[in-house]
């Protein structure tokens, strides 16, 4: 697989030593194996790149579903303690972006990648085509009440790009209107970055054969039948008009504090595992602790005992 996305990710926010991701670290029944995905799914910033040299179905680090999902148990441990330091600390909140075309993989995602966090936590949204109120207001007008306050976590499942994406692939945007969006996107993610939110955004990398094959499943399973939509077929027709969308709004928003990810998703378990590590990573570079008590310890120590003392007594 080529990866001219590599870079050495030192300009990363958040991450101020990377290492090398321990995938099976409490897994005996994996292998040993290390592979650091923030590294090697990253999109270099400002560096223009071709999706089609990425490779879809690749699992690098892991060749086979089982140690998939032993690498998906170990790590949903651990996301769900540093959910609770998250809410606890309540320095930072955490913005999930996924973004993909038409059965990629994102509703998938949530489901499965993002099982471990408590849904009380987690609030997802997703943007579909804007109502007639949204169009009266500027294209981020919509997005902005949902980003996550300080100790949630939020999940895009399509986002702000949609209307990049969608604008610029139909040719609705020139050159000139296309840069100043990104440059407002750009600046929406700054301000969120700096004000306490991890940004993580995921392309979530299918072939165009998957999809083909993930649409003939839905026609086939009558319980799946009611995802299926026009567009599915309509904008499919578009499919490398959307592949030169995605590249140039990934190569011009990946930020230190808002990275791109291009993940293989023609593997579902592969995705799940790339999504779920990277988070993790992004989770830990925190260095996140549990505040310390607001309340005289020694004091609720002895009010708890004189309860019950007078629990006991009448009993």
């Amino acid at each position: 697989m080529k990866n001219n996305i590599v870079t050495d990710c030192k300009s990363l926010e958040h991450d101020p030593s990377p290492k090398s991701l321990r995938l099976f670290a409490s897994s005996p029944e994996a292998p040993e194996a290390e592979m650091d995905y923030r590294k090697l799914f990253f999109v270099d910033p400002g560096r223009r790149f071709q999706l089609k040299d990425q490779d879809p179905d690749a699992s690098p680090g892991l060749d086979s579903k089982a140690e998939g999902e032993a690498a998906l148990a170990a790590a949903g441990e651990q996301l769900t303690h540093l959910q609770r330091l998250l809410y606890a600390e309540k320095k930072h909140g955490l913005l999930i972006v996924l973004q993909g075309m038409d059965a990629a993989g994102k509703d998938g995602s949530i489901r499965r990648a993002f099982t471990a966090f408590h849904p009380l936590g987690v609030i997802a949204t997703s943007f579909k085509v804007p109502t007639l109120e949204e169009a009266d207001h500027d294209f981020l007008w919509r997005v902005h009440p949902h980003a996550p306050r300080l100790g949630s976590i939020a999940i895009f499942n399509r986002s702000h790009y949609e209307d990049f994406l969608v604008n610029r692939a139909h040719r609705r945007l020139d050159d000139k209107a296309a840069a100043l969006r990104l440059e407002q996107i750009r600046d929406f993610e700054t301000l969120l970055a700096q004000n306490g939110v991890v940004i993580l955004k995921f392309f979530l990398h299918i072939s165009k054969e998957e999809q083909l094959a993930r649409f003939k499943k839905r026609l086939r399973d009558p319980e799946s039948n009611w995802k299926i939509e026009e567009s599915d077929y309509t904008e499919r027709v578009y499919w490398d008009a959307y592949m030169s969308a995605y590249e140039e709004a990934m190569a011009a928003t990946s930020l230190p504090g808002a990275p791109w990810y291009v993940i293989p998703a023609d593997r579902k378990w592969f995705r799940d595992v790339a999504l779920m590590q990277i988070t993790l990573d992004a989770l830990k570079a925190l260095d996140m602790k549990f505040p310390k008590p607001t309340v005289d310890l020694a004091d609720i120590e002895r009010r708890y005992h004189t309860a019950m003392l007078e629990q006991e007594n009448k009993s």
